[in-house]
């Protein structure tokens, strides 16, 4: 080993090794025992050539350490991905698989949407069709029901009740004078043609009423379609 000189003053300075505390044994030993430098030098070089190979071995470990935990942090890491990525693509190919299925879904729902809108359009009509029947047989039998509604709406309509006039269906007018003429009598009967079978308008001086069969029954029909589609 070197022996570095410190100069100062003008004075030149050696540094003082002293002696190393262990007893050297061996025959290396025995042969350095008379000779204190260079004893010093082979314990520095010895304690040198340790701290290098401590060293040594400590940048190995360090690597293999670092190289352990990089790779099991790069596994943890790359299985981490791959999930999300494999649940990506899983995710990616259901939605392709379940669009076809969808629109299935969607056909099928315009399909009974249709089927719903054309089942009520024909319940309505039916029912239409029996009340309609079954007015017209009523009013067969009976046509002076006409004239009991016709009271009923004198009686709710305003102003004075003079110069009344009912405007009934010709054929009806004829079946009430034929059927009730002491009823026929108390009122003033007027034929319209332009009356279907059914159909009664109720005149005075102040106000008019339809009081016709249509137009109530018109008015139940449109009830029970909102009554229909409220419930669908």
């Amino acid at each position: 080993m070197a022996v570095k000189v410190i100069k100062g003053d003008g004075r030149s300075w050696r540094p003082f090794r002293f002696p190393p505390r262990v007893k050297p044994q061996g025959p290396a030993a025995e042969g350095l025992a008379g000779d204190p430098a260079a004893l010093q030098r082979a314990v520095a070089d010895g304690f040198q050539e340790g701290l290098d190979k401590g060293y040594q071995q400590g940048l190995e470990q360090g690597r293999e350490a670092g190289h352990r935990e990089g790779f099991q942090r790069g596994v943890e890491d790359g299985k981490a991905l791959g999930l999300e990525d494999g649940r990506l693509q899983g995710r990616r190919a259901f939605d392709e698989a379940g669009r076809p299925l969808e629109r299935l879904i969607e056909s099928f729902e315009r399909f009974r949407a249709e089927y719903e809108q054309a089942r009520r359009e024909e319940l309505l009509e039916l029912v239409q069709k029996v009340a309609r029947q079954v007015i017209r047989c009523e009013l067969t039998l009976h046509p002076t029901q006409l004239l009991t509604l016709a009271e009923e709406a004198l009686n709710a309509m305003p102003g004075e009740q003079d110069e009344v006039r009912i405007h009934l269906n010709p054929e009806e007018c004829a079946r009430i004078r034929e059927l009730a003429p002491e009823r026929a009598a108390a009122w003033r009967l007027v034929p319209d043609d332009k009356l279907a079978l059914g159909e009664c308008r109720v005149l005075t001086a102040q106000a008019e009423a339809d009081i016709g069969c249509q137009q109530r029954l018109d008015a139940c029909m449109e009830t029970l379609a909102e009554h229909i589609t409220a419930q669908d």
